[in-house]
């Protein structure tokens, strides 16, 4: 590539940082590292939730490097992202959306470290379809990145060759960068705003894994009166083998299922009562919030 080719994709990616700094700040909720986070809405942050380890006494460095107090909003582990909220300037930016991400496409990514501005560039190395977490979350969109991003990154934006934002920076297991695409911000962060907690499915049973040579699932070892799972029938013993017709092969699996989603609806359980196999339909509820 001609050198002025190369100075010139080196201007328009740090135009590109120069012009989503104002939007990332830096936040202190942790023993260790700061984390970034994304100005979503007027005074309202997305961050990490994995990197907020407190949930009070947090702290944000603004773009300008004054210090801002935040307050905890609330956290959804499911999909790995958290709110917070505090005093902005007047006119303080929000990122525009991005178009449909494809694999190969360039990004970079945009965090802070306290005053410093943080940037990683790569490109998008998977897209998928929507997907589930370990944990039941509902992730709109699969966009993982090869990409060197800085720890303190994490919370930060992804954002595309237009500048428009992707999404939200995690890192996934082996420290791998993946994305929570803006679709998935806005729903997730909607719910904490107005509800501090996103609601999980609820059963009201008590499981415990069956791996046997014939048999896996989920067993039921207690039941809370009154529960959705009492009120549909089950009883202790039966080991719930099917979920919305997904194979359950465990009580992760069962979690995975019964994600956010499913509160409120009707959801079909296959299970073994004995050694006959029956169907059972359960009116998912919500998880109580502590």
């Amino acid at each position: 590539m001609p050198k002025a080719s190369l100075t010139n994709l080196s201007r328009e990616i740090a135009g590109l940082v120069a012009a989503t700094a104002p939007a990332i700040v830096a936040v202190q909720a942790s023993r260790h590292n700061p984390s970034s986070a994304v100005h979503w809405r007027e005074g309202l942050f997305v961050a990490a939730s994995e990197a907020i380890e407190t949930e009070e006494g947090i702290t944000l460095t603004l773009p300008n490097g004054n210090a801002a107090v935040a307050e905890f909003v609330g956290r959804d582990p499911t999909t790995g992202l958290a709110v917070l909220k505090s005093e902005v300037p007047d006119g303080a930016p929000t990122l525009k959306p991005a178009g449909q991400a494809e694999a190969g496409n360039l990004v970079v990514a945009v965090g802070r470290d306290e005053a410093f501005t943080l940037a990683g560039f790569g490109i998008v190395s998977e897209v998928g379809p929507a997907w589930r977490s370990m944990r039941g979350g509902l992730i709109d969109r699969r966009i993982r990145l090869s990409a060197n991003i800085d720890p303190c990154a994490e919370g930060g934006a992804a954002i595309d060759a237009e500048g428009g934002f992707i999404g939200v920076v995690l890192f996934g297991p082996r420290r791998r960068a993946l994305v929570i695409p803006a679709e998935t911000v806005d729903r997730v962060a909607a719910t904490l705003a107005e509800k501090g907690h996103v609601p999980r499915g609820y059963l009201g049973a008590g499981l415990h894994p069956v791996r046997q040579e014939k048999t896996r699932g989920a067993m039921v070892m207690s039941l809370e009166a009154g529960g959705p799972a009492e009120r549909a029938g089950l009883v202790l013993g039966d080991i719930i083998t099917s979920c919305k017709g997904e194979t359950v092969e465990g009580v992760r699996d069962l979690i995975r299922q019964l994600g956010p989603d499913s509160v409120g609806k009707t959801v079909a359980l296959g299970i073994l009562r004995g050694c006959e196999a029956r169907s059972l339909d359960v009116l998912v509820g919500a998880r109580p919030h502590s």
